[in-house]
């Protein structure tokens, strides 16, 4: 099985590194990557896949769905192709969207050569740098008939799937009054000195909260000239933290603090929620052992264990829905950060193209595994059902 299933991702690799420059080369936005979609969705109706396209009334989003006709497991990739600002795939989400697309279509494939039972799925999901389509997909229903959720990202090293931080990014808007800062002081609300009494009383609070959490921020505004009493100041905050439970409370204290930068000021607050709120990652440990031994039996044996540093990723609020991983597979020979020129560039390389093969075959025989063995999706779904969120 492992011979074909390498013979299956080679075959496929010049069409799939073929789609991976192409999104180099147009790099688009979050839910302005309608190049990218377009051309993930042409690859999978060439391959016989039924694709919805916008997919919950999103314009860069689709579904798209190959059915064996015959009921069994439903595996879903979640494919994401978003740039970054300034530096385009930076993440390297073209080479990520790739790779999960073409083990979608290599497990296809050999779903019609094995005459396997089971479904198909991959999402499109754009905006995971900023707003990220999978939250509302999660919230809207997207995955209630998915078994298991696979995405495999780029990286410096082959890692293990682990955790992420659950995030909510808030905005606190302060409206006061203007007067002459000279003349008529007394006559006026400061609103920019509630935004700053706000970062005063949360740098005070982190002395306070468990040191695995974050709070940063900036100010977007604070007033136009000097001699004005600002009248308006916005402050934009993340708040992380490891489990949603927590990031609750979190929130709660970090409100508190904006609401007494208003008391103490007298200006009104207004808050608000200015991107999605993303849920913690929660790797389901007997899958992530399944595709790790599984990206073994394609020759990969540097594999690294969970990264210890991380940020915030929209496919946690998929694995509190569902059985997920997000393993990270190698591109390059160096340690190159993420977000960088240079990450960039190396998802353009053979050592990439070689890692996008050998991740393909370790995600097509994972969900092989799931496939024919029912008892170790069982495992999977009681390990997910026990795991505290």
């Amino acid at each position: 099985m492992i011979n074909e299933v390498k013979k299956i991702a080679e075959n496929l690799k010049p069409q799939i590194v073929q789609l991976s420059n192409y999104i180099y080369d147009n790099p688009e936005l979050g839910y302005e990557e309608f190049k990218g979609c377009k051309a993930h969705v042409d690859l999978l109706k060439k391959h016989d896949f039924t694709v919805e396209e916008e997919y919950m009334n999103i314009k860069t989003a689709f579904k798209a769905v190959y059915d064996s006709k015959k009921p069994g497991p439903v595996i879903a990739y979640l494919s994401e192709y978003d740039a970054l600002p300034g530096i385009g795939h930076g993440c390297g989400h073209n080479l990520l969207g790739a790779t999960n697309t073409g083990a979608a279509i290599a497990l296809s494939m050999l779903l019609k050569q094995k005459a396997l039972a089971g479904k198909v799925l991959v999402y499109g999901t754009p905006a995971e740098e900023t707003s990220g389509a999978k939250v509302a997909m999660a919230d809207n229903g997207g995955f209630e008939e998915v078994d298991i959720a696979l995405e495999a990202h780029p990286g410096s090293n082959h890692s293990k799937s682990g955790k992420s931080l659950a995030m909510e990014a808030i905005e606190f808007t302060f409206k006061g009054k203007t007067s002459h800062a000279a003349a008529a002081p007394e006559k006026g609300i400061n609103a920019l000195d509630a935004a700053i009494q706000t970062f005063v009383n949360i740098n005070a609070l982190r002395q306070h909260i468990l040191s695995s959490s974050r709070i940063h921020g900036v100010i977007i505004e604070g007033g136009k000239a000097a001699n004005i009493v600002p009248d308006l100041a916005i402050a934009q905050f993340y708040v992380r933290a490891t489990t949603k439970t927590y990031l609750n409370e979190l929130v709660n204290k970090v409100k508190k603090c904006a609401e007494a930068g208003a008391l103490a000021t007298g200006a009104k607050l207004e808050v608000r929620n200015y991107e999605a709120s993303y849920d913690n990652l929660v790797t389901n440990e007997k899958l992530s052992n399944t595709f790790t031994n599984r990206l073994r039996d394609m020759g990969v044996t540097d594999i690294n264990e969970a990264r210890e540093s991380f940020g915030s990723l929209d496919i946690g609020n998929v694995s509190q829905l569902v059985p997920t991983i997000h393993p990270y597979f190698k591109i390059c020979h160096e340690d190159i950060p993420a977000h960088t020129v240079e990450f960039r560039d190396a998802t353009k390389t053979q050592a990439a193209y070689d890692s996008m093969v050998d991740t393909i075959g370790a995600l097509v025989l994972t969900a092989y595994d799931i496939i024919t063995d029912t008892s170790l999706l069982d495992e999977i779904k009681a390990e997910f059902k026990n795991t505290e969120k």
